[in-house]
């Protein structure tokens, strides 16, 4: 099993999760609604702390809960946590291993919150200190780089979501997302092609807003882990305070801009980009004035709803790293330094 095949296998991943877990995601929104949460306090790491990013827009605009993201070392180096009174405390990770998110987790019990685990280990640590669990139900994955665990993460966050909203309309929406990830796959050979274009790429920038900002931040580090780019996530709004200075003729910017309410304020980022600063764009959208300016352009199927665009979007991402890895001779089960279970404290 090779990471290009667990990228593969996310089509499968999302439409059992679909099936199996609607119950759980629905179990887990009526013990939410029987407390009186005032927030949700949520801590990850590494690719998860992108689903986390998700789970910052998507709970936030639908659910009306405000977020607030973790900084475990207040929990274990400085041993001076704040106060959670209130809060939901989440904790999101493929292992549940990290010594730092369970003490988040502990420390939550503590205090007497509600907490709830999402991952892809229902026997892990973090599993046994949560009162609730999400288990992704992913199967292995093998590869160091998370493909298959990071968008079942965002799919349980999505459900629990559209249960804690009794929105029903959004259930249906669900069952089209694993078609929409087979449509990206089919552009399988197209990336590989692409991605030669870049292979001597030592330096870019990763655009995306709204909903997408976790797609920005999870292509980036997709290629910090396997290709050794140095990859820099920006909002597009934050981009141009002071980032876009170094932009220059040729210079790599890669950009999801999907339809939604903010894409024409990613589209004149483009625009700006290709015309006045003569960058390298390759872009992932369904609109075509966006993918026109692009060099290297990615078409999303059309009609995805903008809030479920991310579990679309990070799928040719995905490829992308993965084939510009091989272009560049590295290996991408294996990238150095790095092992499949990261434990910080």
């Amino acid at each position: 099993m090779t990471l290009h095949d667990e990228i593969f296998e996310q089509p499968a991943c999302l439409r059992a999760l679909i099936h199996n877990q609607e119950g759980t995601a629905r179990r887990i929104a009526e013990v939410i609604r029987a407390r009186d949460i005032k927030y949700v306090f949520l801590a990850a790491r590494g690719t998860s702390d992108n689903a986390g990013r998700y789970a910052n827009y998507l709970w936030g605009a639908h659910n009306r809960l405000p977020m607030a993201l973790a900084t475990p070392s207040l929990f274990t180096y400085y041993q001076s946590p704040p106060a959670l009174k209130g809060a939901l405390v989440v904790g999101v990770s493929q292992s549940g291993k990290s010594p730092d998110i369970v003490s988040v987790m502990d420390e939550g019990r503590n205090q007497g919150c509600l907490t709830l685990a999402i991952t892809n280990a229902p026997q892990s640590p973090l599993a046994e200190h949560a009162d609730l669990v999400f288990d992704i139900q992913s199967g292995l994955e093998k590869a160091v780089a998370a493909t298959k665990t990071y968008t079942a993460q965002l799919m349980a966050i999505a459900m629990i979501s559209a249960a804690l909203a009794g929105d029903e309309s959004r259930w249906r929406e669900f069952e089209n997302v694993p078609a929409w990830v087979e449509q990206m796959l089919l552009q399988d050979d197209l990336i590989a092609r692409m991605a030669q274009r870049y292979r001597y790429m030592h330096l870019c920038v990763v655009l995306g807003r709204g909903f997408n900002y976790a797609t920005a931040f999870e292509w980036a580090l997709k290629l910090k882990e396997l290709t050794y780019v140095v990859a820099e996530p920006y909002s597009s709004a934050d981009f141009q305070h002071g980032p876009i200075a170094m932009i220059e003729g040729g210079f790599p910017v890669l950009a999801v801009a999907p339809s939604g309410l903010v894409f024409e304020t990613m589209l004149g980022m483009l625009t700006n980009l290709r015309h006045k600063h003569d960058a390298e764009l390759v872009v992932i959208s369904d609109d075509d004035r966006a993918l026109d300016l692009a060099q290297s352009p990615l078409r999303l199927p059309a009609g995805v709803p903008e809030w479920l665009t991310p579990l679309v979007s990070i799928v040719p991402a995905q490829l992308f790293a993965c084939h510009l890895t091989l272009a560049k001779g590295y290996d991408t089960d294996q990238p150095r330094g790095l092992d499949k279970v990261t434990r910080t404290r």
